[in-house]
């Protein structure tokens, strides 16, 4: 029998498809679902795939592991945050953190509280979700700030570094602490009454 002539299209040279579009926001929104139900330590790549209707190596395809994985799915829930300008801190401030994806949506606190012991257990999650999810964020806020120092709204020497916890600070302390869900009410009070006195220009 003569030998099998050589292909170039063998399937050692395919390229794997990767998972993308509207498949891969479902499996997205799956790993939330589970994420928000069983939390981030008993969050596994086969559970994902069961809640959306996948196999695991089509997960894999797409993601090294867990990690990469609700990364992305924090990261898909809305646009990179955008900078508000109402033209002043309170209202930039209640722009940034009330509504949807902002600190009073439920499921997105629910979603948070589910990571708070990977982030202080799992050094690779932790440092993606602190340069990949909080960066930008953070980013933004500190432009809202810059932009209140610009307009003369706050001290030009006030430390920002400081100023970016108060407000998270305390409404993460009230959630995960006492275990009251964030309000806009609750929001407003901290920025009228801490933030803004605080760091007031009254030259």
């Amino acid at each position: 029998m003569a030998p099998r002539a050589a292909s170039h299209g063998s399937p050692e040279h395919v390229t794997r498809p990767r998972v993308e579009g509207d498949r891969e926001q479902e499996i997205l929104d799956a790993t939330l679902d589970v994420l928000a139900e069983a939390g981030y330590d008993r969050l596994t790549m086969d559970a994902v795939a069961a809640r959306a209707k996948a196999s695991k190596a089509t997960l894999y395809r797409r993601w090294n592991g867990k990690a990469a994985l609700v990364i992305d799915a924090l990261i898909s829930q809305k646009p990179a945050p955008a900078l508000a300008d109402t033209g002043s801190l309170r209202g930039d401030l209640l722009a940034a953190f009330c509504g949807m994806g902002g600190m009073t949506d439920r499921r997105q606190m629910a979603i948070l509280g589910s990571l708070i012991t990977a982030i202080s257990r799992d050094e690779e999650f932790a440092e993606a979700f602190r340069r990949d999810f909080i960066g930008p964020k953070a980013a933004v806020t500190t432009a809202i700030y810059q932009q209140a120092i610009a307009r003369g709204e706050i001290r030009p020497e006030i430390d920002l570094d400081i100023l970016l916890s108060v407000l998270p600070g305390i409404l993460l302390h009230r959630m995960f602490m006492l275990g009251e869900i964030p309000t806009e009410d609750v929001i407003t009070a901290v920025i009228d009454h801490v933030i803004i006195p605080a760091a007031a220009n009254r030259g």
